[in-house]
């Protein structure tokens, strides 16, 4: 599992940045560019939002979810990076 900071790669185009925050916590605090997909939704429906030949940078506030979805589908073979505010 890579990690990377937002700083990184916020100017960077193109990046697909997924906010895994419930929609609230999503509304009340996200990062520019990201597309919301709770955790419960990316984790069951993944293979409707993802695909192995694009990379993904994962976001939550805590950083828990977001290196727990990163491993998981990491090890699925997606390229997944967990983002670090």
């Amino acid at each position: 599992m890579r990690i990377e900071k937002y700083d990184s790669i916020k100017y960077k185009k193109g990046v697909k940045i997924i906010d895994i925050q419930d929609k609230y916590e999503y509304l009340s605090n996200h990062l520019p560019r990201s597309i919301n997909i709770p955790y419960d939704e990316l984790m069951n429906n993944y293979r409707n939002y993802l695909n192995k030949h694009d990379v993904y940078y994962v976001y939550c506030k805590s950083g828990k979810l977001s290196k727990r979805v990163s491993t998981v589908l990491d090890y699925l073979g997606y390229n997944v990076i967990m983002l670090e505010k």
